[in-house]
């Protein structure tokens, strides 16, 4: 009989199989279930797990399914008996709130492939990716450890903020462009039309602009619904940009038009590429109460601040119901958070790393 730690993957496509191939390479018994035959068996047939079947009692069930089948197949892995269940859609707010089990921990790794399905899948995928995990004040401080003690196995920079800003930050990051790119693809095709040979013309900039519409487009009607507030929000803001940038253009106005490129050319140079290196972070050690929604408390506090963690866990204490809180995060950020956790209560120590 098996006696590896057994994790059941629910949708064996690109993430999915992904993860599927992390866990095996981390020594676990992976179950992959899929209601799509064929997938299936690609995934047994690839490797990727190392049998398919279905949700029964196991250490970890992942799913990484469309957003809006997500909150219903998490709560059924709970009720089939998982220990801790987490999940990789792009939206969270509205799963988090359905799923109110301290088993379930919501997560989601920025990163994908130009392949798409389970043959594009790599236990390489996350490997220097961010992977945001978000706890709410109930999501149990064992549960979210294991979901990151794998996460940062996975090669993956582990963020946490709340469900709700995880969703308003994806919208501008991710949803957005999406469309974006699918919407200026869609001109160009116009164009062609009426100027043959027009996309012949597409050099490297173009098609930087528009790789991503080229993104697998069923999943996004899902995260549309689900995040729709978000992203009409980012999509009003954007309109409104391009707006004034048609007046700038019709306007001739060059010393407009050159600030607005300036400015959106020092805001990219300045893009975070990766976590800050050592010498630029920071070690707190936040003594706590060792029950259950410490770490999310510590971590949603850190957001409100703005203040990014890059690891965090829980030392528990071997006397007593008390534990230590540890957090890295960059140096600069990490007084503000000292000063406003020490207003709750709590009595923080930091120590740099550099």
């Amino acid at each position: 009989m098996n006696s590896a730690k057994t994790a059941t993957v629910v949708g064996v496509g690109l993430i999915g199989g992904s993860v599927a191939l992390v866990l095996r390479r981390l020594g676990w018994y992976v179950i992959g279930v899929d209601n799509d035959e064929t997938r299936a068996r690609e995934a047994l047939a690839a490797g990727v797990v190392d049998e398919m079947g279905e949700m029964r009692p196991c250490d970890l069930a992942v799913i990484a399914t469309p957003v809006n089948s997500i909150a219903e197949l998490a709560q059924a892995a709970l009720d089939a008996g998982a220990g801790v269940v987490t999940d990789v859609g792009s939206v969270k707010a509205p799963i988090a709130a359905e799923v109110t089990d301290g088993r379930f921990v919501a997560g989601h790794p920025i990163a994908g492939s130009e392949q798409d399905g389970v043959f594009g899948a790599s236990a390489d995928m996350f490997s220097g990716a961010a992977w945001v995990l978000c706890p709410t004040a109930v999501t149990d401080d064992a549960a979210f450890s294991q979901v990151k003690e794998i996460v940062t196995a996975a090669g993956a920079q582990v963020m946490v903020v709340s469900p709700e800003r995880h969703d308003r930050l994806v919208a501008v990051v991710s949803h957005v462009p999406h469309l974006t790119a699918a919407t200026l693809m869609r001109v160009a095709v116009g164009r062609t039309e009426q100027q043959n040979g027009l996309l012949r013309f597409a050099a490297g900039g173009f098609r930087d602009m528009t790789r991503i519409a080229a993104g697998q487009p069923t999943i996004w009607p899902a995260i549309c619904a689900q995040n729709s507030n978000a992203i009409i929000g980012v999509l009003d803001d954007l309109i409104s940009e391009l707006a004034s940038l048609r007046e700038i253009v019709a306007d001739g106005d060059e010393l407009q038009l050159l600030a607005h490129l300036e400015g959106a050319r020092v805001a990219r140079r300045n893009l975070p590429t990766t976590a800050p290196d050592t010498e630029a972070l920071s070690e707190m050690r936040v003594p706590v109460l060792d029950r259950p929604g410490e770490l999310a408390a510590i971590a949603m506090l850190a957001t409100e601040l703005d203040v990014n963690i890059y690891d965090l866990e829980i030392a528990h204490s071997p006397e007593g119901p008390r534990g230590v809180v540890v957090l890295l995060v960059e140096s600069e950020t990490a007084e503000r958070l000292q000063i406003a956790l020490s207003e709750q209560g709590y009595r923080p120590s930091i120590q740099p790393l550099g």
